[in-house]
């Protein structure tokens, strides 16, 4: 049987992970759609954000009216975590590969195609990333501007029954870690609680929700950073 190359293996390693990525940028876009966006405004949004959670936290100060500086810190706090990955996918590029095809490769991380990614042989061969992202990122995009179209077809009970979809998404990422790792969860409910409370107490809740949610999330990361830290292996 001949063997594939990278950037074959790549294509049919994406299929699974754009067909997911089509799904539930759908329900993206019927936040986006909520928020006023339309569909190529979402398409392109998702084209060059490609991150759920980022542009959630982006949708959600755009429809609190928040300033572009809020909108575009709490995006880049909401994606921090892209730059470790983009870190330890660098450590398995072959030493000569150029700039271009890092920074190429770091701006298209996402968190199933790091996944898939790191799992190849090292030295990691760009073409079989681009060859996923080929796939990935188109239906990410597209399933964006679909739901901002089809919010503007369906009934208005329809597309909010269909916005729950995205909070089932939310859930789907924190329940895994949070059973795995308690800290976590205590972490996520304090995140809870306090947003509640931030809403509520004098001040504060005089702030755009957007400030709220950067302000939470660099205080609770902070402490528990602080008080939980992560051990280093002795063998790294």
């Amino acid at each position: 049987m001949k063997q594939l190359s990278p950037f074959t293996k790549g294509l049919r390693d994406g299929i699974p992970i754009g067909l997911g990525y089509l799904a539930v940028a759908f329900s993206l876009g019927i936040a986006a759609r909520n928020a006023g966006m339309t569909a190529p405004q979402g398409f392109l949004m998702s084209w060059l954000g490609m991150a759920s959670a980022g542009e959630y936290a982006a949708i959600t100060v755009i429809a609190a009216g928040a300033s572009y500086w809020e909108m575009a810190l709490v995006t880049l706090v909401t994606n921090a975590r892209y730059l470790l990955m983009s870190f330890a996918l660098s450590q398995r590029l072959d030493p000569k590969l150029g700039l271009g095809h890092r920074l190429l490769i770091g701006y298209s991380v996402t968190d199933e195609l790091f996944g898939i990614s790191i799992a190849q042989e090292t030295p990691l061969n760009p073409r079989y990333c681009y060859g996923a992202y080929l796939v990935a990122i188109p239906c990410w995009a597209a399933g964006t501007a679909l739901g901002i179209l089809a919010g503007n077809l369906l009934p208005t009970r329809i597309v909010s029954a269909l916005s729950v979809a995205l909070f089932g998404m939310f859930l789907a990422v924190i329940v895994p870690p949070s059973k795995k790792q308690p800290v976590v969860g205590l972490f996520v409910l304090l995140g809870f609680g306090a947003s509640f409370a931030a809403s509520r107490l004098p001040w504060i809740s005089t702030l755009s929700g957007g400030t709220r949610t950067i302000l939470l999330t660099v205080l609770l990361a902070a402490v528990a950073a602080i008080l939980f830290p992560i051990k280093e292996d002795a063998d790294a």
